[in-house]
Protein backbone atom coordinates (compact mmCIF):
# COMPACT_ATOMS: atom_id res chain seq x y z
CA UNK A 1 0.00 0.00 0.00
CA UNK A 2 2.49 2.28 0.39
CA UNK A 3 4.04 2.16 -2.83
CA UNK A 4 0.70 2.14 -3.97
CA UNK A 5 0.44 5.47 -2.37
CA UNK A 6 3.32 7.29 -4.30
CA UNK A 7 2.46 5.85 -7.11
CA UNK A 8 -0.83 7.35 -7.28
CA UNK A 9 0.40 10.68 -5.95
CA UNK A 10 3.03 10.93 -8.42
CA UNK A 11 0.40 9.95 -11.39
CA UNK A 12 -1.85 12.40 -9.81
CA UNK A 13 0.53 15.92 -8.69
CA UNK A 14 1.77 15.12 -12.43
CA UNK A 15 -1.46 14.98 -14.09
CA UNK A 16 -2.60 17.92 -12.26
CA UNK A 17 0.27 20.27 -12.30
CA UNK A 18 0.48 19.52 -16.52
CA UNK A 19 -2.61 20.43 -16.66
CA UNK A 20 -2.41 23.98 -14.94
CA UNK A 21 0.79 24.34 -17.13
CA UNK A 22 -0.83 23.65 -20.60
CA UNK A 23 -3.58 25.93 -19.37
CA UNK A 24 -0.73 28.89 -17.90
CA UNK A 25 1.13 28.38 -21.13
CA UNK A 26 -1.18 29.05 -23.46
CA UNK A 27 -2.38 31.97 -21.68
CA UNK A 28 1.71 33.00 -22.00
CA UNK A 29 1.74 32.48 -25.75
CA UNK A 30 -0.95 34.38 -26.62
CA UNK A 31 -0.23 37.61 -25.12
CA UNK A 32 3.64 36.70 -26.14
CA UNK A 33 5.64 34.75 -29.03
CA UNK A 34 9.38 35.02 -26.63
CA UNK A 35 9.55 33.74 -23.01
CA UNK A 36 10.58 29.84 -23.78
CA UNK A 37 13.47 29.83 -23.44
CA UNK A 38 13.21 31.47 -19.76
CA UNK A 39 9.97 28.57 -19.28
CA UNK A 40 12.63 25.76 -19.72
CA UNK A 41 15.47 27.35 -18.05
CA UNK A 42 12.97 27.97 -14.86
CA UNK A 43 12.27 24.23 -14.65
CA UNK A 44 15.86 23.16 -14.73
CA UNK A 45 16.41 25.06 -11.70
CA UNK A 46 12.97 24.09 -10.21
CA UNK A 47 14.12 20.27 -10.88
CA UNK A 48 17.26 20.99 -9.10
CA UNK A 49 15.71 22.63 -5.91
CA UNK A 50 14.09 19.17 -5.71
CA UNK A 51 17.21 16.88 -3.86
CA UNK A 52 17.58 19.77 -1.32
CA UNK A 53 14.18 20.27 -0.56
CA UNK A 54 13.34 16.39 0.44
CA UNK A 55 14.16 16.51 3.47
CA UNK A 56 12.05 19.37 5.02
CA UNK A 57 9.35 18.29 2.91
CA UNK A 58 8.78 14.62 3.99
CA UNK A 59 9.70 15.88 7.83
CA UNK A 60 7.01 18.29 7.53
CA UNK A 61 4.71 16.26 5.91
CA UNK A 62 5.33 12.92 7.61
CA UNK A 63 2.40 14.03 10.93
CA UNK A 64 -0.09 13.50 8.11
CA UNK A 65 0.34 9.61 7.45
CA UNK A 66 1.04 7.95 4.72
CA UNK A 67 -1.93 8.80 2.39
CA UNK A 68 -2.20 12.66 2.60
CA UNK A 69 1.17 13.12 3.39
CA UNK A 70 2.59 11.61 0.18
CA UNK A 71 0.28 13.32 -1.88
CA UNK A 72 0.87 16.79 -0.30
CA UNK A 73 5.05 16.10 -0.09
CA UNK A 74 5.02 14.98 -4.02
CA UNK A 75 2.77 17.80 -4.73
CA UNK A 76 4.99 20.41 -3.45
CA UNK A 77 8.20 18.68 -4.37
CA UNK A 78 7.78 18.22 -8.56
CA UNK A 79 4.15 20.33 -9.06
CA UNK A 80 6.43 23.55 -9.68
CA UNK A 81 9.02 22.07 -12.05
CA UNK A 82 6.14 19.97 -14.14
CA UNK A 83 3.83 23.20 -14.31
CA UNK A 84 6.79 25.00 -15.91
CA UNK A 85 7.32 21.77 -18.75
CA UNK A 86 3.65 21.89 -18.94
CA UNK A 87 3.79 25.57 -20.30
CA UNK A 88 6.25 24.34 -22.91
CA UNK A 89 3.87 22.68 -25.11
CA UNK A 90 1.50 25.18 -25.86
CA UNK A 91 4.30 27.40 -26.18
CA UNK A 92 6.19 25.23 -28.98
CA UNK A 93 2.69 25.19 -30.85
CA UNK A 94 2.12 28.55 -31.05
CA UNK A 95 6.26 28.96 -32.03
CA UNK A 96 5.48 26.48 -35.01
CA UNK A 97 1.90 27.60 -36.13
CA UNK A 98 2.03 29.80 -39.09
CA UNK A 99 -1.08 29.93 -40.11
CA UNK A 100 -4.68 29.01 -38.43
CA UNK A 101 -4.80 25.57 -41.21
CA UNK A 102 -2.37 23.88 -40.35
CA UNK A 103 -2.85 24.48 -36.66
CA UNK A 104 -4.07 21.08 -36.10
CA UNK A 105 -1.09 19.34 -37.77
CA UNK A 106 1.40 21.53 -35.86
CA UNK A 107 -0.39 20.80 -32.59
CA UNK A 108 -0.62 16.80 -33.43
CA UNK A 109 3.19 16.80 -34.60
CA UNK A 110 4.12 18.51 -31.54
CA UNK A 111 2.23 15.93 -28.64
CA UNK A 112 3.15 13.09 -30.72
CA UNK A 113 6.90 13.73 -30.66
CA UNK A 114 6.73 14.87 -26.60
CA UNK A 115 5.14 11.24 -26.11
CA UNK A 116 7.26 9.27 -28.02
CA UNK A 117 10.13 11.16 -26.14
CA UNK A 118 8.79 10.80 -22.45
CA UNK A 119 8.46 7.00 -23.73
CA UNK A 120 11.91 6.63 -24.97
CA UNK A 121 13.20 8.67 -21.55
CA UNK A 122 11.01 5.88 -19.39
CA UNK A 123 12.53 2.84 -20.89
CA UNK A 124 15.75 4.14 -20.66
CA UNK A 125 15.57 5.61 -17.33
CA UNK A 126 14.09 2.69 -16.11
CA UNK A 127 16.06 0.33 -17.81
CA UNK A 128 19.58 1.32 -17.80
CA UNK A 129 20.10 4.65 -15.91
CA UNK A 130 18.58 4.22 -12.65
CA UNK A 131 20.29 1.03 -11.95
CA UNK A 132 23.91 2.71 -12.71
CA UNK A 133 23.70 5.88 -10.94
CA UNK A 134 21.60 7.25 -8.82
CA UNK A 135 17.91 9.39 -8.55
CA UNK A 136 20.13 12.69 -6.72
CA UNK A 137 22.17 12.32 -9.63
CA UNK A 138 19.38 12.10 -12.00
CA UNK A 139 17.66 15.19 -10.79
CA UNK A 140 20.93 16.75 -11.27
CA UNK A 141 21.49 16.04 -14.85
CA UNK A 142 17.99 16.44 -16.17
CA UNK A 143 18.07 20.16 -14.52
CA UNK A 144 21.57 20.92 -15.94
CA UNK A 145 20.11 19.58 -19.53
CA UNK A 146 17.22 21.76 -19.24
CA UNK A 147 19.50 24.76 -18.53
CA UNK A 148 21.92 24.03 -21.43
CA UNK A 149 18.46 23.27 -23.59
CA UNK A 150 17.32 26.85 -22.67
CA UNK A 151 20.53 27.94 -23.82
CA UNK A 152 19.75 26.65 -27.36
CA UNK A 153 16.78 28.33 -27.29
CA UNK A 154 17.32 31.93 -26.25
CA UNK A 155 19.55 31.49 -29.42
CA UNK A 156 17.10 30.72 -31.61
CA UNK A 157 15.02 33.59 -29.93
CA UNK A 158 17.41 36.45 -30.65
CA UNK A 159 18.04 35.38 -34.21
CA UNK A 160 14.41 34.51 -35.43
CA UNK A 161 12.38 36.48 -33.16
CA UNK A 162 14.58 39.52 -32.72
CA UNK A 163 13.78 39.46 -28.66
CA UNK A 164 15.76 40.36 -26.18
CA UNK A 165 13.03 40.68 -23.39
CA UNK A 166 14.20 37.63 -21.02
CA UNK A 167 17.68 37.72 -22.24
CA UNK A 168 18.74 38.74 -18.90
CA UNK A 169 16.23 36.96 -17.02
CA UNK A 170 16.94 33.57 -18.40
CA UNK A 171 20.57 34.27 -18.24
CA UNK A 172 20.09 34.70 -14.43
CA UNK A 173 18.41 31.19 -14.22
CA UNK A 174 21.23 29.16 -15.92
CA UNK A 175 23.59 30.56 -13.25
CA UNK A 176 22.06 30.25 -10.83
CA UNK A 177 21.33 27.01 -11.49
CA UNK A 178 24.59 26.03 -12.00
CA UNK A 179 25.72 26.84 -8.99
CA UNK A 180 23.41 25.29 -7.31
CA UNK A 181 23.99 22.05 -8.99
CA UNK A 182 27.51 22.47 -7.44
CA UNK A 183 25.73 22.89 -3.89
CA UNK A 184 24.02 19.46 -4.75
CA UNK A 185 26.75 17.43 -6.02
CA UNK A 186 29.24 18.21 -3.40
CA UNK A 187 26.86 18.27 -0.48
CA UNK A 188 25.66 14.54 -1.46
CA UNK A 189 27.75 12.93 1.04
CA UNK A 190 26.41 11.93 4.79
CA UNK A 191 28.38 13.76 7.57
CA UNK A 192 29.31 10.97 10.59
CA UNK A 193 28.71 11.92 14.30
CA UNK A 194 29.54 10.87 17.92
CA UNK A 195 26.19 8.76 17.88
CA UNK A 196 25.96 7.30 14.71
CA UNK A 197 28.41 6.38 11.86
CA UNK A 198 27.49 5.26 7.60
CA UNK A 199 30.02 2.83 7.04
CA UNK A 200 28.52 1.90 3.56
CA UNK A 201 25.52 3.51 1.41
CA UNK A 202 24.45 2.61 -1.96
CA UNK A 203 21.11 3.19 -3.67
CA UNK A 204 19.53 0.08 -5.68
CA UNK A 205 16.30 -0.39 -7.72
CA UNK A 206 14.34 -1.04 -4.72
CA UNK A 207 16.03 1.69 -2.13
CA UNK A 208 18.96 2.97 -0.14
CA UNK A 209 21.02 0.14 1.35
CA UNK A 210 22.98 1.81 4.09
CA UNK A 211 25.18 -0.01 7.36
CA UNK A 212 24.82 2.13 10.33
CA UNK A 213 27.12 1.61 13.00
CA UNK A 214 26.37 2.99 16.75
CA UNK A 215 29.72 3.05 18.62
CA UNK A 216 28.39 3.62 22.22
CA UNK A 217 26.07 0.69 21.92
CA UNK A 218 27.93 -1.66 19.89
CA UNK A 219 25.39 -1.99 17.06
CA UNK A 220 26.02 -2.29 13.61
CA UNK A 221 22.72 -2.10 11.65
CA UNK A 222 21.73 -2.96 7.89
CA UNK A 223 18.93 -0.76 6.48
CA UNK A 224 17.19 -0.14 3.22
CA UNK A 225 15.27 2.85 3.70
CA UNK A 226 13.46 2.96 7.03
CA UNK A 227 13.51 -1.06 7.03
CA UNK A 228 16.16 -2.43 9.49
CA UNK A 229 16.61 -5.85 7.87
CA UNK A 230 19.93 -6.87 9.89
CA UNK A 231 21.45 -6.19 13.12
CA UNK A 232 24.85 -7.49 14.80
CA UNK A 233 27.55 -6.36 17.39
CA UNK A 234 30.49 -4.42 15.91
CA UNK A 235 33.09 -6.01 18.31
CA UNK A 236 31.95 -9.54 17.77
CA UNK A 237 29.53 -9.87 14.69
CA UNK A 238 27.02 -11.65 16.63
CA UNK A 239 23.65 -11.47 15.69
CA UNK A 240 20.63 -9.07 17.32
CA UNK A 241 17.66 -10.01 16.18
CA UNK A 242 15.49 -12.09 18.54
CA UNK A 243 13.62 -13.67 15.96
CA UNK A 244 16.24 -15.10 14.36
CA UNK A 245 16.83 -17.06 16.88
CA UNK A 246 13.79 -18.39 16.81
CA UNK A 247 14.23 -19.85 13.32
CA UNK A 248 17.86 -20.94 14.44
CA UNK A 249 16.42 -23.73 16.05
CA UNK A 250 14.84 -25.08 13.20
CA UNK A 251 17.42 -27.37 12.57
CA UNK A 252 16.23 -29.09 15.81
CA UNK A 253 12.98 -29.31 14.89
CA UNK A 254 13.60 -30.56 11.41
CA UNK A 255 16.39 -32.92 11.88
CA UNK A 256 17.14 -33.97 8.80
CA UNK A 257 17.22 -30.71 6.99
CA UNK A 258 20.15 -30.68 4.47
CA UNK A 259 18.88 -28.23 1.65
CA UNK A 260 17.68 -24.66 2.39
CA UNK A 261 16.42 -21.74 0.51
CA UNK A 262 16.53 -18.33 2.01
CA UNK A 263 13.96 -15.74 0.77
CA UNK A 264 15.65 -12.13 1.73
CA UNK A 265 18.74 -12.45 3.09
CA UNK A 266 19.35 -9.52 4.66
CA UNK A 267 22.95 -9.28 7.03
CA UNK A 268 22.99 -13.28 5.87
CA UNK A 269 23.00 -13.84 9.86
CA UNK A 270 20.38 -17.39 9.35
CA UNK A 271 22.33 -18.64 6.30
CA UNK A 272 25.00 -18.85 8.76
CA UNK A 273 23.66 -20.17 11.01
CA UNK A 274 22.32 -23.00 9.03
CA UNK A 275 25.59 -23.88 7.79
CA UNK A 276 26.91 -24.22 11.41
CA UNK A 277 24.21 -27.24 10.84
CA UNK A 278 25.83 -28.76 7.50
CA UNK A 279 22.31 -26.86 5.76
CA UNK A 280 23.48 -25.93 2.52
CA UNK A 281 21.73 -22.54 1.73
CA UNK A 282 20.68 -20.62 -1.33
CA UNK A 283 20.02 -17.21 -0.95
CA UNK A 284 17.37 -14.97 -2.62
CA UNK A 285 17.88 -11.24 -2.36
CA UNK A 286 17.12 -7.82 -4.43
CA UNK A 287 19.40 -5.98 -2.39
CA UNK A 288 22.73 -8.28 -1.96
CA UNK A 289 24.99 -5.20 -1.03
CA UNK A 290 26.97 -4.72 2.31
CA UNK A 291 26.50 -8.71 3.92
CA UNK A 292 29.47 -9.90 2.79
CA UNK A 293 31.92 -7.18 3.31
CA UNK A 294 30.08 -5.67 6.76
CA UNK A 295 28.37 -9.03 8.20
CA UNK A 296 31.24 -11.41 7.37
CA UNK A 297 28.40 -13.42 5.22
CA UNK A 298 29.77 -16.15 3.13
CA UNK A 299 27.33 -17.87 0.94
CA UNK A 300 27.46 -22.46 0.68
CA UNK A 301 24.63 -22.07 -1.65
CA UNK A 302 23.98 -20.75 -4.49
CA UNK A 303 23.11 -16.75 -4.60
CA UNK A 304 20.29 -15.16 -6.39
CA UNK A 305 19.44 -11.54 -7.20
CA UNK A 306 16.22 -10.49 -8.00
CA UNK A 307 12.33 -10.10 -7.06
CA UNK A 308 11.60 -13.44 -5.29
CA UNK A 309 8.44 -14.02 -7.21
CA UNK A 310 9.87 -14.01 -10.60
CA UNK A 311 13.06 -16.31 -9.24
CA UNK A 312 10.98 -18.85 -7.50
CA UNK A 313 9.47 -20.26 -10.75
CA UNK A 314 13.17 -20.89 -12.39
CA UNK A 315 14.09 -23.01 -9.38
CA UNK A 316 13.49 -26.54 -9.31
CA UNK A 317 15.34 -28.57 -6.56
CA UNK A 318 13.43 -29.58 -3.76
CA UNK A 319 13.87 -28.19 -0.69
CA UNK A 320 13.66 -29.45 3.19
CA UNK A 321 13.11 -25.59 4.56
CA UNK A 322 12.51 -22.41 2.94
CA UNK A 323 12.58 -19.14 5.21
CA UNK A 324 10.51 -15.93 4.23
CA UNK A 325 11.95 -13.24 5.76
CA UNK A 326 10.94 -10.11 3.79
CA UNK A 327 7.98 -8.61 5.95
CA UNK A 328 10.13 -6.67 8.55
CA UNK A 329 10.16 -3.31 7.42
CA UNK A 330 8.22 -0.14 6.36
CA UNK A 331 6.79 -1.45 3.52
CA UNK A 332 4.99 -5.35 2.65
CA UNK A 333 5.88 -7.19 -0.83
CA UNK A 334 2.59 -8.08 -0.53
CA UNK A 335 2.66 -10.23 -3.86
CA UNK A 336 5.07 -12.90 -1.69
CA UNK A 337 2.09 -13.83 0.56
CA UNK A 338 -0.61 -14.97 -1.26
CA UNK A 339 -2.14 -18.23 -1.91
CA UNK A 340 -0.67 -18.51 -5.30
CA UNK A 341 2.86 -17.78 -4.15
CA UNK A 342 2.76 -20.22 -1.32
CA UNK A 343 1.48 -22.80 -3.47
CA UNK A 344 4.90 -21.86 -5.58
CA UNK A 345 6.86 -22.39 -2.73
CA UNK A 346 5.29 -25.19 -1.28
CA UNK A 347 5.83 -26.99 -4.54
CA UNK A 348 9.73 -26.62 -3.81
CA UNK A 349 9.74 -28.06 -0.34
CA UNK A 350 10.17 -31.45 -0.23
CA UNK A 351 6.95 -33.64 1.75
CA UNK A 352 8.16 -33.16 4.73
CA UNK A 353 9.99 -30.05 4.22
CA UNK A 354 8.80 -26.74 6.45
CA UNK A 355 8.06 -22.94 5.36
CA UNK A 356 9.03 -20.25 8.08
CA UNK A 357 7.52 -17.30 7.70
CA UNK A 358 8.57 -13.94 9.93
CA UNK A 359 5.64 -11.24 9.76
CA UNK A 360 6.35 -8.19 11.70
CA UNK A 361 2.62 -6.65 12.79
CA UNK A 362 0.96 -5.88 16.04
CA UNK A 363 -0.34 -7.99 18.48
CA UNK A 364 -3.32 -6.27 19.28
CA UNK A 365 -4.05 -9.49 22.29
CA UNK A 366 -3.65 -12.04 18.99
CA UNK A 367 -6.54 -10.59 17.11
CA UNK A 368 -5.04 -8.63 14.55
CA UNK A 369 -6.46 -8.58 11.17
CA UNK A 370 -3.21 -8.62 9.34
CA UNK A 371 -1.50 -12.17 11.63
CA UNK A 372 -5.12 -13.54 11.00
CA UNK A 373 -4.92 -12.92 7.48
CA UNK A 374 -1.49 -14.67 7.25
CA UNK A 375 -2.33 -17.51 8.83
CA UNK A 376 -5.80 -17.92 7.02
CA UNK A 377 -3.83 -17.86 3.60
CA UNK A 378 -1.20 -20.10 5.36
CA UNK A 379 -3.86 -22.57 5.88
CA UNK A 380 -5.08 -22.95 2.35
CA UNK A 381 -1.67 -24.24 1.67
CA UNK A 382 -0.39 -25.58 4.34
CA UNK A 383 -2.60 -27.76 6.91
CA UNK A 384 -0.51 -27.54 9.97
CA UNK A 385 1.14 -24.51 11.35
CA UNK A 386 2.44 -22.83 14.81
CA UNK A 387 3.51 -19.30 15.65
CA UNK A 388 6.05 -18.07 18.15
CA UNK A 389 6.17 -13.86 19.20
CA UNK A 390 9.59 -12.81 19.43
CA UNK A 391 9.46 -11.04 22.53
CA UNK A 392 6.44 -11.39 24.55
CA UNK A 393 4.93 -8.76 26.33
CA UNK A 394 5.32 -6.76 24.03
CA UNK A 395 2.26 -5.51 21.19
CA UNK A 396 4.87 -4.33 18.27
CA UNK A 397 6.20 -7.45 17.26
CA UNK A 398 7.84 -10.16 14.88
CA UNK A 399 5.68 -13.05 14.54
CA UNK A 400 6.87 -16.37 13.08
CA UNK A 401 4.90 -18.78 11.83
CA UNK A 402 6.38 -22.53 11.14
CA UNK A 403 3.74 -24.06 8.17
CA UNK A 404 4.08 -28.15 7.37
CA UNK A 405 2.11 -30.45 5.08
CA UNK A 406 2.92 -32.91 8.31
CA UNK A 407 2.17 -32.53 11.64
CA UNK A 408 4.55 -31.51 14.26
CA UNK A 409 5.10 -31.38 17.77
CA UNK A 410 7.55 -28.72 19.37
CA UNK A 411 7.48 -31.50 22.33
CA UNK A 412 8.37 -34.24 20.27
CA UNK A 413 11.68 -32.18 18.82
CA UNK A 414 15.00 -33.13 19.70
CA UNK A 415 15.84 -29.31 21.51
CA UNK A 416 17.05 -29.34 25.10
CA UNK A 417 15.03 -28.22 28.10
CA UNK A 418 16.25 -24.75 27.88
CA UNK A 419 15.51 -24.30 24.07
CA UNK A 420 12.24 -26.30 24.69
CA UNK A 421 10.83 -23.92 27.51
CA UNK A 422 12.69 -20.42 25.89
CA UNK A 423 10.71 -21.73 22.44
CA UNK A 424 7.05 -23.08 24.20
CA UNK A 425 6.74 -19.75 26.27
CA UNK A 426 6.68 -17.83 22.78
CA UNK A 427 4.01 -20.44 21.06
CA UNK A 428 0.84 -18.09 20.41
CA UNK A 429 -2.74 -18.88 19.52
CA UNK A 430 -3.95 -16.17 16.33
CA UNK A 431 -7.98 -15.73 16.43
CA UNK A 432 -8.20 -16.17 12.31
CA UNK A 433 -12.19 -14.98 12.56
CA UNK A 434 -10.51 -10.90 11.44
CA UNK A 435 -8.56 -12.58 8.71
CA UNK A 436 -8.86 -12.56 4.63
CA UNK A 437 -7.51 -14.67 2.20
CA UNK A 438 -4.93 -12.94 0.58
CA UNK A 439 -4.93 -13.93 -3.44
CA UNK A 440 -2.99 -12.49 -6.85
CA UNK A 441 -6.48 -10.97 -7.61
CA UNK A 442 -7.23 -9.08 -4.36
CA UNK A 443 -4.54 -8.83 -1.74
CA UNK A 444 -5.55 -6.54 1.20
CA UNK A 445 -2.08 -6.67 3.18
CA UNK A 446 -1.15 -3.42 2.41
CA UNK A 447 -4.07 -1.71 3.64
CA UNK A 448 -4.38 -3.84 6.84
CA UNK A 449 -0.38 -3.02 7.89
CA UNK A 450 -1.04 0.63 7.18
CA UNK A 451 -0.59 1.16 11.54
CA UNK A 452 2.48 -1.48 11.09
CA UNK A 453 4.05 0.78 8.40
CA UNK A 454 3.88 4.46 9.97
CA UNK A 455 4.82 2.88 13.37
CA UNK A 456 7.82 0.86 12.18
CA UNK A 457 9.03 4.37 9.75
CA UNK A 458 8.75 6.57 13.22
CA UNK A 459 10.60 4.08 15.29
CA UNK A 460 13.40 3.63 13.08
CA UNK A 461 13.51 7.37 12.46
CA UNK A 462 13.40 8.60 16.05
CA UNK A 463 16.27 5.93 16.94
CA UNK A 464 18.89 6.73 14.11
CA UNK A 465 17.88 10.01 13.12
CA UNK A 466 16.13 11.82 10.27
CA UNK A 467 19.93 12.75 8.20
CA UNK A 468 20.39 8.79 7.62
CA UNK A 469 16.92 7.99 5.87
CA UNK A 470 16.76 11.47 3.44
CA UNK A 471 19.68 12.23 1.79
Amino acid sequence: MVLAFIWTSLISVTLIALALGYYLGGIWADRARFGLSLIIALSGLLTLIIPGLVGPVLLATDPLGLRLGSFISTLILFSPSLIMLGMVGPFAVKLATSTLSDVGTSTGSIYAVSTVGSVVGTLFLGFYLFPIIGSREIFVGVGIALLLLSLVVILIERRYLKSTKTLVATVVVIVTGIGLSLVVITSSKMVPSDQLHTQFEQESLYGWVRVIDKPKENIRLLTVDASTIGAASISHGDNLLTYQKIVALIPQLLPDVKRALLIGQGAGHMAMTLKQYDVVTDTLEIDPAAARRYFGFTPNGNTIIGDARYEIRQLQRPYDLIIMDVFTGGSEPSHLLTVETLQQLRNLLAESGMLALNFVAFSDNGTNPALASAAKTLSQVFPHQQVFISNPGDDFNDFIFLATHEAFDIGNAKLSNDSYHWLKQRLLTLDRTQGVILTDNLSQLERLQIRKSEHYRRMIVDSLGVNHFIR
